[in-house]
């Protein structure tokens, strides 16, 4: 399911206007990135937590000239689904 089919299915069970469901569909994926870039985590009852996590500096291979090269560190957002979800999911 992508962002347009989300909107179109929110649409369908509550009965909101789609222009409605996208503009807060819209806030609330903004919400989340905005508080990942301040580095807060996002925990979201029955779903799960949003998280920044940190990959250390790495060494790494050039595939084309077999060239050994450093990888630097980077910050990467991470999901962790809640345990409802996950049983949900499992059933």
């Amino acid at each position: 399911m992508n962002k347009t089919e989300l909107i179109e299915n929110i649409t369908k069970t509550t009965g909101v206007k789609k222009k409605d469901v996208e503009t807060v569909v819209l806030a609330f994926v903004n919400s989340i990135e905005q508080a990942l870039v301040n580095g807060e985590k996002v925990q979201i009852s029955g779903l799960g937590s949003f998280d920044v996590k940190t990959r250390a500096e790495r060494a790494g291979r050039n595939p084309k000239t077999k060239e050994k090269i450093t990888i630097p560190a980077s910050k990467y957002p991470a999901f962790s689904a809640s345990k409802s979800l996950k049983e949900a999911v499992n059933k």
